[in-house]
């Protein structure tokens, strides 16, 4: 089946990791052996979950297919990935208080590879948060935080902390920590000498888990859906951002408008890996991808790198489509949120839309593309563009794409929302539209942030 032709799955994802999570805890209380107190028996299913929400986190960065299609997108898998990550580390601080340790076959080194656990598992998941941590800190506690920020070393760890070659490198022994924290529970727990079926289904959901860290760190990075390439322009196309485009060195990769890939990159410092939209069309011969400075190797991409250099896409991911869409669809682009766009309009001639589009590119001030955008929207008059400068009109809101996609009344049922751009104006804009009446289904965005 096709991309477009199995959206309808993306439900199954978030269901089935609640039916897992559920099942686990019927099971525990409907085999629960005696001569446990209640407490260390609670402890030990902690601890059980926490080892099956770690293990499903694992399966869910192994990007296989049949991950994407359930979660409608890698991105919503890798969120589910993080969310599950996180549950997991907070139900061992049950675990830890009400387990007693010690049964009759427990050995020596149980206690300290549960600590090592712990804390290797806790440090990652704290490392994945930081870079997001205004959306967990409490407002009244930023401005604290941002003054500690302000400290120099402070920043040098805040520096380090952000190199996303860094945080890949040490986020994948996130695998061998819940390795050691399966061990633990098989050498310590008690409950599972009294019922054999404890022990059996908690060696199934663990061992799930470690097979597919292994089939990521072991296969799927020997060549899997590798294309090399090489770079044949390199272009700013706006303040901060660079279009650089590939062309096949053998068979090229294949997509639909609005995915992205790994871009593996040869640059004057070395090898760079990172996921980033794919902006052209799939019938065009050369791959393009529009790069915005932030501060890591992207800074200096127009300067590091030039033609001629190697290059190797890996994917593609991503089920981000317009064919999810009703007969009027409200396009918002914010920024550098504008490049599955440009691939949809690219492609309009292979992928025509369904209907009416109203397409709102939201910039401060210098707009990427803009001019080719224009020459797009004008040849095909069922794509209305609609640029707002925030710089002079202020942040876009959901009330002014509604009274703009005229003529009003607009027929909210009849209305899909696509939106890409930075977290701050999506969660704005989505509330707007759900205020306003559209239901969530009917409120598509793009998860590049989780990149």
């Amino acid at each position: 089946m096709s991309l477009y032709a199995r959206h309808s799955f993306h439900r199954l994802g978030p269901a089935s990791i609640i039916a897992l999570v559920t099942g686990m805890v019927v099971l525990w209380m409907a085999v629960r052996p005696s001569g446990l107190t209640t407490g260390n028996y609670l402890g030990q299913l902690a601890g059980v979950e926490a080892i099956l929400l770690m293990s499903i986190a694992l399966v869910l960065i192994s990007t296989l297919p049949w991950v994407e299609v359930y979660f409608d997108g890698i991105d919503r898998a890798a969120i589910w990935h993080r969310r599950c990550a996180i549950a997991g580390i907070v139900l061992l601080v049950p675990h830890i208080m009400l387990s007693h340790r010690g049964g009759p076959r427990a050995v020596s080194w149980a206690g300290p590879a549960g600590l090592i656990a712990t804390i290797g598992l806790a440090t990652l998941v704290v490392w994945a948060i930081l870079p997001r941590w205004r959306t967990v800190v409490p407002a009244p506690g930023r401005r604290m935080i941002e003054a500690i920020h302000e400290w120099p070393p402070a920043r040098l760890v805040a520096r380090l902390v952000s190199d996303y070659e860094i945080w890949r490198f040490v986020h994948r022994t996130t695998g061998l920590f819940v390795a050691i924290g399966f061990a633990h529970g098989i050498a310590d727990a008690t409950a599972f000498d009294g019922a054999p079926v404890l022990r059996w289904s908690y060696v199934v959901v663990g061992g799930i888990g470690l097979v597919f860290y292994a089939y990521r760190e072991l296969l799927a990075r020997r060549g899997h859906g590798l294309r090399d390439y090489q770079v044949s322009t390199v272009e700013v196309v706006g303040h901060g951002m660079t279009e650089i485009a590939l062309r096949p060195l053998g068979r090229p990769l294949r997509y639909v408008p609005g995915q992205f890939a790994m871009l593996h990159l040869e640059t004057k410092t070395g090898w760079h890996r990172h996921p980033f939209t794919l902006t052209s069309s799939p019938t065009s011969s050369a791959v393009t991808v529009t790069i915005k400075a932030l501060g890591d190797y992207t800074s200096s991409v127009s300067d590091s790198v030039k033609p001629g250099m190697p290059a190797v896409l890996s994917g593609p991911h991503g089920r981000f489509t317009h064919a999810k869409g009703k007969s009027h669809q409200i396009w918002v682009a914010g920024g550098v949120g504008v490049t599955p766009f440009l691939s949809w309009l690219r492609s309009l001639e292979e992928f025509p839309v369904s209907g009416r589009v109203d397409f709102f590119y939201s910039v401060a001030g210098e707009a990427a593309h803009l001019d080719e955008i224009r020459e797009i929207t004008t040849t095909h008059p069922d794509v209305q563009l609609h640029v707002v400068d925030t710089t002079v009109a202020g942040r876009l809101t959901a009330d002014q794409t509604l009274i703009a996609s005229g003529p009003a009344p607009v027929d909210l049922t009849s209305v899909s929302v696509f939106m890409c751009g930075p977290e701050p104006m999506v969660q704005s804009l989505n509330a707007g539209f759900r205020e306003a009446g559209i239901p969530a289904n009917s409120i598509h965005r793009e998860y590049f942030d989780w990149r």
